[in-house]
């Protein structure tokens, strides 16, 4: 279940127009701890590619055997990893107050069910011929996204971590040319394999390249990001997500207004019978971008969650959505 977090939190793509993005990195070092290792090859990462090498194998089992297969790594990552259970429980908690204990201790197994389906989906991406895959996913909404690119403009496709990101993001690009924002992982093990997974877009940018984001946004291109993780209080406004106030990036509609980028929310989900997909893309409310960030924010807030609330089991509930808290409020994870 690491990589299936990983592989989610990988595309964490909303940076920050007003921050100074001028490629240069300037590490802290302290002479009294010892340097990480940065070396793929490294015997410290020897773990994630025996790891990586066992899903492919197992993503190369006939499709027959994946939903029972995912299904079962979910169970297993749901009673092992209890930290992440804690996380998903306390996020349930919060945002469907509604539902009793028993209804969400039954959503919460079907996410961790969700979550192993999503490792298959992973690997079957990164390391597997999508072609046979090419009919199973159902578009709604693809003339918004024709229009939009039709106008010359870039398209912002705001999207968020739903399990079925990997190979739904994978099939589009195989549609429409597609770009990708994403967060570089520590481990350079997992990076260099991520990286090579995503061949099928037309770039692949470190959400630290403002520049090289806004001129493909000028160019014309369809940019894919995460608008729904936290990033601090400093670069966010606090907006309601499920009735909580979540530290939110007003990026979204930053971008948009410096780039006269097209702004579209992509949703994704898996169907019913555990073998298609199905991506929509829809314009968000008019006007957008407006004249308020933070109104924009909450816009884009109250559409996302319309979106994981037709498919709740299909969310990351895994990663700390409210973990940065207004002034004065208690933490929300212990």
């Amino acid at each position: 279940m690491n990589t299936a977090t990983f592989a989610q939190s990988g595309f964490d793509a909303s940076p920050d127009p007003a921050a100074n993005h001028d490629g240069a990195t300037l590490p802290v070092m302290s002479s009294h701890r010892r340097r990480r290792p940065t070396h793929p090859g490294h015997p410290r990462f020897w773990g994630t590619w025996c790891a990586l090498t066992l899903l492919r194998a197992i993503a190369a089992l006939p499709e027959a055997w994946h939903p029972a297969l995912g299904r079962t790594l979910g169970r297993v990552a749901r009673h092992t990893l209890r930290r992440r259970r804690s996380i998903v429980r306390t996020n349930l908690e919060l945002c469907f107050p509604e539902l009793g204990p028993e209804s969400r201790l039954q959503l919460e197994r079907r996410h961790f069910e969700a979550a192993g389906l999503s490792l298959l989906e992973t690997a079957r991406a990164w390391f597997h011929d999508l072609g046979p895959l090419d009919a199973r996913l159902q578009v709604e909404g693809g003339e918004h996204l024709d229009a939009a690119l039709a106008t010359g403009n870039g398209v912002l496709l705001a999207g968020a971590h739903f399990l079925t990101l990997e190979i739904v993001c994978a099939l589009v690009a195989r549609r429409w040319p597609l770009d990708a924002v994403y967060r570089p992982q520590r481990n350079p093990a997992l990076e260099r394999i991520q990286l090579r997974g995503r061949h099928h877009y037309d770039a692949v940018i470190d959400h630290r390249d403002l520049r090289q984001l806004m001129r493909r946004l000028r160019a014309g291109h369809a940019v894919w990001f995460a608008a729904d993780q936290d990033h601090g209080a400093r670069r966010s406004e606090f907006v309601p997500f499920f009735g909580i106030a979540a530290a939110t990036l007003t990026s979204t509609s930053r971008l948009a207004k410096l780039t006269g980028a097209r702004v579209l929310l992509m949703q994704h989900w898996r169907n019913a019978d555990d073998h298609s997909w199905t991506v929509r893309f829809r314009p968000l409310p008019e006007p957008f971008p407006g004249a308020d960030p933070r109104s924009d924010a909450a816009v884009l807030n109250a559409s996302l969650e319309r979106a994981v609330a037709e498919h709740p089991e299909q969310y990351l509930w895994l990663h700390r959505r409210f973990k940065t808290r207004p002034a004065g409020e208690p933490a929300r994870y212990s």
